[in-house]
C-alpha cells in the first residue's frame, strides 16, 4: 500500500521502526518473538502512570490451573471493574507489554482494570485462551471482585486485537450464561474466520501487522479446520441479540478494520447499542504509541469515557 494514507506522524514512526532493522516477527521462533515484542512494547507507550493500587495476583481457571493477573485502580474504593485481555495474536504479549495502557484506562475511567495473562499458544492452543478469559470473568463476577474489594455487579470486558476477539467472545458467553456486562470494549478486534476482507488485501504488506505475521500467529494458535468456530470468529456466532453494549475503536490502516466495522454492523442489526470510532491514518497497535502520536491519546480518552459512562 501507499504510505500516503498515513498521517505524517504515523509515517515517521513507521520509518523509524524500519530503520531499527528488527527481523520480521514471522522469521522468529516463538521465544524470540515474545522477547522481541516485550523489548519494544513500551518504547512508544506513555510512561507508567502511578496509581493507588497496582497488585499482582493469580486467578483460578479450569483443571486446577491458575493464571497471573494484575490489578490497577486509582483508589481503594469498591470500584467497578474491567477485565482486560491483551493483544498479541494469542501467541505473544503479557502483563508487562500492556501495563501502561491498563494504567491509562484505570486512571481516565475511574474503574479498576484487571489485566489477565491468559495462557498462550503454541503451548496452549485454541480454545485455552478463550477458556482462561471466560473463567476469569466468571471468577470476577463471583468471589473475585469481592475478595479484591471491588464491585462485581458493575463489570465490563475489553481487549485489543486478539484480546478484543477474546472480549467479544466473553460477551457472547456472558449473554448465554445470564451474566450481565455493562460494556464490551474492543480495540481493533479480529472477528472473521479466514482474514479475507478487503482491508486484509489492502494492508497485506508494509505496515506493523501484515499477512505473514497474521499467518504466523494463527498457524500457532488454531488449526484450519477450527477457524469457523465462533469462539475464534465471533462474527460467525449464530445470534448476537442481547449481548453487552459495545465500544469499538479501530485504526484505518489496519488489516482488521473491515472486520471490526462488520462486527459493529452485526451487533447493531441485532439491536445492540454500538459506538464505533475509526482513527484515520494510523495503524494496528496505535493505542500503544502515546508518546508519539496524538491519536493514541484520543483513543485512550474515548475508550475511558465510554467505560466510565457504562459503569456508572
Amino acid at each position: 500500500m501507499s504510505l500516503d494514507a498515513l498521517t505524517p506522524t504515523m509515517r515517521d514512526v513507521l520509518e523509524r521502526i524500519s530503520r531499527a532493522g528488527r527481523p520480521p516477527m514471522h522469521t522468529l521462533s516463538v521465544h524470540e518473538a515474545r522477547a522481541s515484542y516485550a523489548m519494544g512494547a513500551e518504547i512508544l507507550d506513555l510512561p507508567r502512570a502511578p496509581l493507588a493500587r497496582v497488585e499482582d495476583l493469580t486467578i483460578p481457571v479450569r483443571e486446577g490451573a491458575a493464571v497471573p493477573a494484575r490489578l490497577y485502580a486509582e483508589s481503594r474504593a469498591a470500584l467497578p471493574v474491567l477485565l482486560y485481555l491483551h493483544g498479541g495474536g494469542f501467541t505473544i504479549g503479557n502483563l508487562e507489554t500492556h501495563d501502561s495502557l491498563c494504567r491509562q484506562l484505570a486512571l481516565k475511567s475511574g474503574a479498576a482494570v484487571l489485566s489477565l495473562a491468559y495462557r498462550l499458544a503454541p503451548e496452549h492452543r485454541f480454545p485455552v485462551a478463550v477458556e482462561d478469559s471466560w473463567d476469569a470473568l466468571q471468577w470476577l463476577a463471583g468471589p473475585g471482585a469481592k475478595s479484591l474489594g471491588l464491585d462485581g455487579k458493575r463489570l465490563a470486558v475489553g481487549g485489543d486485537s486478539a484480546g478484543g476477539t477474546l472480549a467479544a467472545v466473553c460477551a457472547l458467553m456472558a449473554r448465554d450464561a445470564g451474566l450481565k456486562l455493562a460494556l464490551q470494549l474492543l480495540f481493533y478486534p479480529g472477528t472473521t474466520a479466514h482474514q479475507d476482507t478487503d482491508s486484509h488485501r489492502r494492508y497485506a504488506q508494509g505496515l506493523l501487522l501484515d499477512k505473514p505475521m497474521i499467518d504466523w500467529f494463527f498457524g500457532r494458535y488454531i488449526f484450519l479446520s477450527e477457524r469457523k468456530d465462533w469462539r475464534f470468529a465471533p462474527l460467525l456466532a449464530p445470534d448476537h441479540e442481547g449481548v453487552a453494549p459495545a465500544w469499538i475503536g479501530l485504526a484505518e490502516c489496519d488489516p482488521l478494520v473491515d472486520e471490526g466495522v462488520a462486527y459493529g454492523d452485526t451487533l447493531r442489526a441485532a439491536g445492540v447499542p454500538v459506538q464505533l470510532e475509526i482513527w484515520r491514518g494510523v495503524v494496528h497497535d496505535f493505542i500503544k504509541m502515546g508518546r508519539a502520536i496524538p491519536e493514541a491519546l484520543q483513543a485512550h480518552a474515548a475508550a475511558a469515557a465510554a467505560l466510565k459512562e457504562a459503569l456508572r
